[in-house]
């Protein structure tokens, strides 16, 4: 039975179904007035800089001859665009990326397809996910919720899957949370997150499709707060809450994040949006998550990165090794604002300060502001959200990763995309300018057989086998010391502008790179996935190191994704260069320098697969000898399936 009073004090609204209702504004007309001037003048703030500048990527932190933090800036790559299944239902339907249309569709045999199925990622027993919803610890159990098409391995249909964890790793799905059957979501039950307020009573806040195809933020509770395992929901019967105020598409409205408390007292939540091309992030208090007030200005905005989506808000300390609830802030503590950009799918994220009092948020170093600079990951990751685990006070990263091969092929196997393995994240406290992220502690439970490779010296230009039964499930901890006097001789070179994604991978030979690993590999190496560091000298003598990862040898595949991965690292003096790898079939996942920079990738080989795939060593590089240390653990496949009796 539902809970009579599951929030705060109920608005006396009229509940009225009408979408011309707003939310509160205070100085509605102010509100637009000075969200264009605001924008006018950021827009006129990013042409002087670009102008001058050029665009820029993000800074390399590194640490120069006297010891302290210098810092380069680099030209933002071009990014791929994947082709929008329905542009008019304006939201990123999370298609399958675009491979020209020309290509044949690879003849995968039923072997093949049924290797590339997870081991201990989370995914549905089949058919389509996509973006993590809610996710929240209650009652002793982890809870998350994602989208879901029930009905194929392709996306449609949208409603909220949900499933059940003591430990984010072996996972128990329950009955659909909730289903597209009000007229406020009959087009897609949609992103949304969850609030736990001070009595321990959760609300749920999701963007809803309307009939006429409009995004509304919509309310939800647990129709037995009791229940350990929220199996039923509730929809507030006054639905929407929130409609697209004056000035915003009705297309460009959705996502809302975890609410946080204000000095005031008042729950504070942040909106996905856009204004022409500028990305923004709308702001809205309220008293009992049926009324609102939109506040005058903006948490944030970046001109030229288009629709922020799945936006995400929460503090990190920088002196603390442990996550905080959202609603901190105070001395030590900086803010994280992170957005998923609709117009390359990637997640970008910056480090800033909050303003508690207006709502607003300032990066710390506009030239590597949202959209503009850092990402989570640089492979196929996207839609992440975080929430904070009261159960170990830690702050707990979810991110979608989704399909590289042709829809064709998912169609075939039955199921598409799947969950990161869960990350805990923090600020980097050695940079300054970083997050750290690493796969959560509970994933060590899955070691099985472990080997270790000790001081194996990898000559210039050579391949290094490891004996290792069986290769398409493991944890790999690598660290790999560099030959100093080469360091020392190497002199300034074009090297100094390689660019990870635009370079020619890991047969692209330099004096400092590459090497790394060759995972997912078969004997004769017609298949293989390269991880790897490429380090280049300028001719300043300044060191910069890129993590990177090539497919473009993954796959014999036609129809398959293989671009290069990667970015710039940071790395200071006296650190070795580390990689932590999880190999999981199809899904390789890829932590550099502690979790500096991470990149995950799908790989869909037709040889490496089963007991043929091998892992090896390999420097490629033309003037430097390496010595790697290794451990490896077999893993374990994690228990994912309905709960019993549901």
């Amino acid at each position: 039975m539902a809970d009579i009073n599951p929030l705060l004090p109920v608005s006396s609204s009229d509940g009225s179904s009408n979408l011309t209702g707003q939310a509160t504004c205070r100085r509605p007309i102010k509100v637009v007035v000075s969200i264009f001037f605001g924008l006018l003048t950021l827009g006129l703030f990013a042409a002087l800089l670009i102008r001058n500048n050029g665009p820029v990527d993000y800074v390399d932190v590194h640490e120069n001859e006297r010891g302290s933090l210098a810092s380069t800036a680099f030209e933002k790559a071009e990014n791929l665009k994947p082709v929008s299944r329905g542009p008019a239902a304006g939201v990123s339907e999370k298609s399958n990326w675009a491979f020209g249309g020309d290509l044949p569709d690879y003849p995968w045999n039923n072997s093949m397809l049924s290797w590339q199925r997870t081991a201990f990622h989370f995914q549905p027993e089949k058919n389509w996910m996509n973006d993590p919803n809610g996710p929240l610890f209650y009652k002793g159990w982890y809870h998350f919720f994602y989208q879901y098409n029930p009905n194929a391995p392709v996306w449609g249909d949208i409603v909220w899957g949900h499933a059940v964890s003591k430990d984010l790793i072996h996972w128990l799905h329950l009955p659909l949370a909730m289903v597209a059957d009000q007229w406020y979501d009959k087009n897609g039950v949609w992103t949304g997150s969850a609030t736990i307020l001070h009595d321990g009573k959760i609300v749920m806040l999701y963007t809803g499709s309307t009939t006429e195809g409009v995004q509304v933020q919509n309310l939800a509770y647990p129709a037995d707060q009791y229940d350990p395992l929220l199996v039923h929901w509730v929809k507030y019967p006054r639905n929407p809450v929130l409609v697209p105020p004056p000035g915003i598409g009705p297309n460009d409205f959705r996502d809302p994040t975890t609410a946080w408390l204000t000095s005031e007292g008042k729950w504070r939540i942040t909106i996905g949006s856009k204004i022409n091309k500028t990305g923004i992030a709308l702001v809205y208090d309220t008293k009992d998550f049926i009324n609102y007030e939109m506040l005058d200005g903006l948490l944030h905005a970046v001109p030229g990165t288009g629709m922020w989506e799945c936006v995400d808000f929460f503090p990190v300390s920088e002196t603390e090794n442990n996550g905080l609830e959202t609603s901190i802030n105070g001395h030590g503590i900086k803010h994280v604002v992170k957005a998923s950009l609709d117009d390359d799918r990637h997640d970008y994220y910056a480090i800033g300060t909050y303003n508690d009092r207006n709502g607003t948020w300032i990066p710390d170093r506009p030239n590597i502001d949202v959209g503009i600079g850092l990402r989570y990951d640089y492979g196929i990751y996207y839609a992440a959200k975080t929430f904070y685990d009261q159960n170990k006070k830690r702050r707990v990263l979810w991110g979608w990763i989704g399909e590289s091969d042709s829809e064709a092929a998912d169609v075939k196997k039955g199921w598409a995309s799947v969950q990161s393995i869960p990350r805990t994240i923090l600020f980097d406290k050695k940079t300054g300018t970083h997050l750290l992220q690493w796969p959560v502690e509970e994933i060590d439970s899955l070691r099985l057989k472990g080997k270790e490779f000790n001081q194996v010296r990898i000559q210039a230009g050579s391949v290094v086998p490891l004996d290792i039964d069986s290769a398409t499930q493991l944890d790999i901890i690598a660290e790999f010391k560099i030959d100093s006097d080469a360091l020392d001789k190497a002199t300034g070179s074009s090297d100094a502008s390689f660019d990870c994604v635009t370079s020619g991978g890991a047969a692209e030979r330099g004096a400092l790179g590459p090497f790394g690993l060759l995972v997912l590999a078969d004997e004769r190496l017609s298949e293989q996935t390269p991880v790897y560091f490429y380090m280049t000298k300028g001719s300043d003598g300044n060191l910069k190191t890129f993590f990177c990862n090539d497919q473009s040898r993954s796959s014999k595949a036609s129809d398959v994704d293989k671009h290069i991965y990667g970015s710039l690292v940071p790395v200071l003096r006296g650190e070795n260069l580390s990689i932590r790898i999880l190999v999981d079939h199809s899904i390789i996942e890829s932590f550099g320098q502690g979790g500096r920079t991470v990149i995950t990738s799908r790989v869909y080989p037709t040889k490496a697969i089963h007991g043929a795939a091998k892992v090896f060593l390999f420097n490629n590089a033309t003037e430097l000898n390496v010595t790697a240390s290794l451990k490896t653990w077999q893993m374990n496949s994690a228990f994912i399936q309905p709960y019993p009796n549901l």
